[in-house]
């Protein structure tokens, strides 16, 4: 059973792909600046590994470890080869993201003319801002969708536009207010532009299934359709410059967009905000210069040729028990992947202005939404054998993994460094001499401490230089306020990394178990703090840091101070999760500018109007 306020039905098939076989060839676009940068980006990643790695090798004592053939000197042997590889495969990770960083420096260009579509050319594609729920906030989203109505009918583009909600809410109370925000929506906008919506009962393949229903009922009433988030808003200019850019390049697929994130209140909300504003762009002018035509989507605040989706990117399900086998979680990257198979290719657009996102209001909402796109990315290794992906695109998933498996990768790292260190307090407090033990190069350690710890902040430091030689970069924000934005967003990312260390490796824990991750709505708004659920989430983390700290200064040992940053953070999980989830908080550092975006200052006019409809909705909806 369904509830309609639909058009009528014009149906386009969408058939499931089948992922070994391979596709029709295709021409693949490719220019120099393009290979030059993946050659000096993965290139660069690999020759900086080596040579770190090498180092490493002479740093630690397996020379002097491999002379020795005792039972506990084989087990320190074996580990220091174990340090050695963990060491390498982190080294690398951190090297491709500062490489990836510099290439948006040296080989980034914006779009080639002969693809560029003519600023004021009128739209010839009929588009349809789609936008998927689940349980959401109804009155928010509709007053999004409302604004940017609104925005095209100022721009007399209303015409080429439709607004189509696709539901699969389940929870009475949201049904009920999710109907009453549309009908707003629909009297909002009434003759200018049509807005319908469709609920699913039967929530077959969730986000995958609703837009796949959607196309095959209605797909062929339109060439392009602008996936949205309940959380999503892009402005008219924006949404016009997307279809343009389609109608210029007809072998385009998808056009991403870089979405800021706006609308935090809470401490943790408003970090990620000045994180966007002031990295995001080092981060994706890097993927684009390596990337080329086989570029990425992030499932939202994109806009895709619908005759691409549905003829290339229909994901079968994969086989085996969740949460390995079952539908694609991370549905985005792999339907990417899949259109460029096809030989549409798939690009991102880092410099459009006018696309926006929230941000979760805590680092437990942020824990709960990466545990569903880690078990989608770990997903992505049973589509790496599909024929005739693009390498980029296989790069890409695994790159995803990789964002999870590197905190796994850094935990057994660091274990494997106590385990050594303790091995060594042992030997000493027996009477072992210290030239029997073996020893270390700390000249060298310091150096390659150094070098990883400059490769590691070398995007952010790129963004903070880029903000401050330009006002534009930093949207009008202060050089002062900018700069102390800026280390108050290094400090707390220093005191996160550990927390996240031990949450990513949980999932990865959980995901190897066989534990499925469910699927819940996303919070977008923060609440006051409750100590209880902190304490049962995040006590554990206390505690661990505290047994590190006690074990390092009963070795008294110089890996104390390395390991600091870590272990402060873990001692100070609960308090730290408390503060970064505190409205007052964010309130208070908003009171004197700091982690400010240029929306706080002079919010655009569509966001105003998205503020004044979501509050004249509510009061509509709360009343019936």
């Amino acid at each position: 059973m369904t509830t309609t306020l639909t058009p009528p039905a014009s149906p386009l098939a969408m058939p499931t792909q089948q992922l070994s076989q391979r596709p029709n060839k295709f021409a693949a676009r490719k220019t120099l600046t393009t290979w030059l940068a993946r050659y000096f980006t993965f290139g660069g990643s690999l020759a900086l590994t080596v040579a770190a790695s090498w180092q490493m090798y002479l740093t630690l004592p397996l020379s002097d470890a491999m002379t020795t053939t005792g039972p506990s000197d084989l087990w320190v042997t074996a580990l220091l080869w174990l340090l050695l590889g963990l060491f390498t495969l982190t080294f690398g990770w951190i090297s491709l993201t500062a490489t990836s960083a510099l290439a948006s420096l040296l080989f980034y260009r914006a779009r080639p003319s002969s693809r560029q579509a003519q600023p004021n050319a009128a739209l010839r594609g009929k588009t349809v801002l789609l936008m998927p729920i689940y349980n959401e906030d109804a009155a928010s989203a509709c007053a999004a969708l409302a604004a940017m109505g609104e925005d095209l009918a100022r721009l007399d583009l209303h015409r080429h536009f439709e607004i189509f909600i696709l539901s699969d809410s389940n929870k009475p109370d949201v049904i009920s207010a999710e109907t009453a925000a549309v009908q707003c929506l629909r009297d909002r906008m009434g003759d200018r532009l049509p807005v319908w919506y469709r609920r699913r009962t039967e929530n077959t393949e969730r986000k995958t299934g609703n837009i796949r229903d959607f196309i095959n009922r209605w797909g062929r009433s339109y060439d392009y359709m602008v996936v949205l988030d309940a959380d999503s808003l892009i402005a008219g200019s924006t949404l016009a410059t997307l279809v343009r850019e389609m109608d210029a390049d007809p072998n385009t697929g998808i056009l991403q967009t870089l979405p800021r994130q706006y609308a935090g209140e809470t401490l943790f909300a408003r970090l990620q905000q000045f994180s966007s504003l002031a990295y995001g762009l080092v981060f994706a002018r890097g993927l684009c210069a390596w990337q080329g035509d086989s570029g990425n989507y992030w499932g939202h605040n994109a806009i895709i040729r619908i005759r691409a989706f549905a003829a290339a990117a229909g994901l079968p399900e994969l086989p085996g028990p969740r949460p390995f086998g079952g539908e694609i979680r991370s549905h985005d990257f792999v339907e990417a992947a899949l259109i460029r198979r096809a030989g549409w290719s798939v690009r991102m657009l880092p410099d459009l202005d006018g696309s926006w996102e929230e941000c979760p209001p805590t680092l437990r909402d942020a824990a709960i939404r990466d545990r569903r796109w880690a078990q989608g990315n770990v997903q992505h290794l049973a589509v790496l054998r599909t024929r005739g992906l693009r390498w980029p695109s296989r790069a890409h998933m695994i790159m995803g993994v990789m964002n999870y498996l590197t905190s796994l990768l850094w935990l057994a790292m660091v274990s494997v460094g106590l385990v050594l260190s303790t091995l060594f307090a042992l030997q000493e407090s027996q009477g072992i001499a210290g030239g029997a033990l073996p020893r270390f190069d700390s000249d060298r350690m310091v150096g390659l401490f150094v070098c990883t710890m400059a490769l590691l902040l070398l995007p952010k430091l790129l963004g903070l230089l880029g903000g401050l030689l330009s006002k534009a970069r930093r949207g009008g924000i202060g050089r002062l306020r900018f700069f102390v934005s800026a280390l108050l967003e290094l400090l707390f990312s220093v005191l996160h990394a550990p927390i996240f260390m031990l949450v990513h490796s949980r999932h990865l824990w959980e995901i190897a178990r066989g534990q499925d991750s469910g699927w819940s709505a996303q919070r977008r708004q923060g609440r006051g703090v409750i100590w209880r659920p902190l304490i049962a989430r995040h006590g554990v983390q206390t505690i661990l840091g505290m047994l590190v700290l006690g074990l390092l200064l009963w070795q008294s040992s110089s890996l104390l101070y390395w390991m600091l940053p870590t272990v402060i953070g873990l001692i100070l999980a609960v308090p730290l999760c408390a503060l970064t989830g505190s409205k007052t908080a964010g309130q208070w550092l908003a009171k004197w500018g700091l982690l400010g975006i240029p929306e706080e200052a002079a919010p655009p006019e569509i966001m105003q109007r998205r503020q004044a409809f979501l509050d004249t909705y509510s009061v509509t909806i709360n009343s019936r």
